[in-house]
């Protein structure tokens, strides 16, 4: 019976040809070799399983080859390509830096450099993980390779360039190697197969080159785990089932979930992965990783950044094409955000569903009213109630107001006239005689199905507005132009209105608005403490606004400063307190008064 032998040794490169995924390296190497222009020091660099190993004796092989091909490859005829072939060649020394890193170890290759080849013209080195030599040993080895003999080449390979000495560096040659594509994986996965007489799907293929990340090697270890267990039938339930891979599949239903807002499919997605064994960090990792993916499909210009194979391409690319870019964006954030604070949550599963529902609500239409059976009545019932108490607290109709109802020959009062001839009640409520009037949001963008978040709840307001349409026709909107003065003029008027509240007054002289467009003002503050400041007051604020400009279109958009750079933090309750203390004399007195101090 013939002795098996692991596909990533049976068909490790050999030739430059058969190097995968490296071909511009290759052709520099065999342009070096042709030309005569060998260095005496090279250093290849790059991840695991890529072909730094395979590239160094392959090369080493090539340049003391007797009888090279036209097209520069080794002959593997003469003599030094026979005893390389049969690893009795004595041109060829191989050290592996990870078990001899020491002074000694280094001393004793200088010795062998002394020794010219036996046949053909160099005498290779080759020091693999070289960054595992200690200071010392690098100190040592620094002058023989900077002026070694005539004979001699020096190949050092390493996956942590990072870690090698500057003084090292300078000395050598330096070759990234680059992460093996996935299609060239499945390509050479492709043709292994056909050797093998295994029949492999696409799909399963896929999933391998996937799971490899980059590394030729890894592949091919997966591809011998997979044919053991599918007895040299790779199918893609086989791949999926045998190395525990979150299939694409469960991705895009839950993309699917979250086109239509279906938070309930969402929810049963998540737990249907759960029960498979998955780890909820491996998902919602895996989410956003899709997400991700889907959004490069969007755009036709970053369809070259989709590293996977044609046909799995070509779904996302299709996909894709369902949702709005603005969508990915916020998508992605949700994600990045669940995964920062996933390892400190003490329920990590409500975590997790907590951001499926934050994703299913991104497409939720605004306007849409609520269908679920809470017991928050709707704003058009809302508004509705609140006109039939007022007319029922109302003495008397306006006539003003009043339309006959059977006759057909009165005009409709402008809107102008319906305003100034509105009735004041001195009987009303005052509990409910401030009523916020609902406003449509400014300016939305076009094609855009994204909600825009404002600090005055606009998505809300848009709500109520459309509600009031359909039921309370005759309430007008107030639309009145305004310049921009106007506008800081009633800013500073509602800080001098509260002289008392020294926080919010402080924190709204420092955070003018600055104009957007029409009705649209953006304000910055220092730190998110501040933030939640305005937002404890930000109905009061627009409201009075509002008034003072007789528009109903005022929105005002609140953002943290970036001008800070760095040097931005976020306040603690402490360093609010204390700020108070000292921005504001009259609570500094009380402090030293009463002898208070910070726990």
């Amino acid at each position: 019976m013939e002795q098996y032998i692991v596909s990533a040794r049976k068909y490790r490169p050999t030739t430059f040809k058969s190097v995968v995924g490296q071909q511009s390296l290759t052709h520099t190497l065999k342009s070096a070799i042709d030309s005569g222009h060998l260095a005496h020091a090279y250093l290849f660099c790059g991840p695991r399983g890529v072909g730094k190993t395979s590239c160094a004796r392959i090369f080493a092989k090539t340049i003391n080859c007797l009888h090279p091909t036209a097209d520069g490859e080794a002959c593997n005829q003469c003599e030094s390509c026979v005893a390389f072939n049969q690893q009795r060649s004595l041109n060829i020394v191989e050290l592996d830096a990870a078990s001899n890193n020491s002074v000694d170890d280094i001393r004793n290759l200088i010795e062998q450099v002394r020794i010219p080849p036996q046949i053909g013209r160099y005498r290779v080195f080759i020091i693999d993980e070289v960054h595992m030599l200690s200071a010392a040993a690098f100190n040592a080895f620094l002058k023989t390779l900077e002026e070694p003999p005539s004979h001699v080449i020096f190949i050092l390979a390493t996956t942590e360039k990072h870690k090698i000495l500057p003084t090292i560096l300078s000395r050598c040659q330096i070759y990234d190697f680059t992460r093996i594509t996935i299609p060239d994986i499945v390509e050479q996965l492709k043709y292994i197969a056909g050797n093998e007489g295994i029949t492999a799907e696409p799909a399963a293929l896929n999933v391998i080159a996937q799971k490899a990340d980059g590394a030729m090697r890894d592949a091919l270890s997966i591809f011998d785990q997979v044919a053991a267990s599918s007895a040299g039938n790779i199918t893609y339930a086989s791949t999926i089932e045998n190395l525990n891979v979150l299939d694409h599949d469960y991705y895009f239903r839950l993309m699917e979930a979250f086109r239509t807002c279906n938070v309930t499919e969402a929810l049963l997605i998540y737990k249907e992965i759960r029960d498979k064994g998955f780890d909820s960090l491996f998902f919602i990792n895996g989410l956003a990783q899709h997400i991700r993916d889907m959004m490069v499909a969007s755009t036709p210009q970053t369809h070259k950044l989709l590293d996977m194979g044609t046909d799995v391409a070509a779904r996302f690319i299709s996909e894709a094409a369902k949702f709005h870019p603005k969508f990915y964006y916020m998508a992605m954030d949700l994600c990045n955000t669940c995964d920062l604070n996933y390892r400190t949550a003490s329920n990590k599963q409500f975590i997790v569903e907590l951001t499926l529902i934050k994703i299913c609500r991104l497409l939720e239409q605004p306007s849409n009213p609520p269908t679920s059976g809470g017991g928050q009545p709707k704003p058009a019932q809302t508004q509705q109630t609140t006109a039939q108490a007022t007319q029922q607290r109302s003495p008397a109709a306006s006539p003003a107001t009043a339309t006959p109802r059977h006759s057909n020959t009165t005009p409709a009062p402008t809107a102008a006239a319906t305003q100034a001839q509105q009735p004041i009640s001195t009987t009303a409520d005052p509990k409910v005689a401030y009523t916020p009037r609902p406003t449509k949001p400014a300016s939305p963008p076009a094609h855009s199905n994204m909600p825009r978040i404002m600090i005055n709840n606009t998505a809300q307001t848009q709500q109520t507005a459309n509600s009031t349409e359909t039921h309370a026709p005759t309430q007008q909107r107030r639309l009145s132009a305004f310049t921009h003065e106007q506008m800081l003029a009633a800013w500073n008027e509602y800080i001098e209105k509260h002289p008392t509240e020294k926080v919010i007054i402080n924190t709204m002289r420092a955070a003018q608005p600055t104009r957007i467009n029409d009705t649209l003002y953006e304000i910055q503050v220092e730190n998110v403490g501040q933030v939640e400041f305005i937002k404890t007051r930000q109905t009061e604020i627009v409201e009075f606004l509002r008034q003072r400009l007789d528009n109903d279109m005022v929105a005002i958009d609140i953002k943290v400063s970036e001008v800070q750079g760095t040097n931005k933090k976020f306040w603690t309750s402490r360093e609010i307190i204390e700020d108070m203390v000292q921005r504001n004399p009259q609570v500094r007195n009380m402090v030293q008064k009463l002898g208070l101090s910070l726990a």
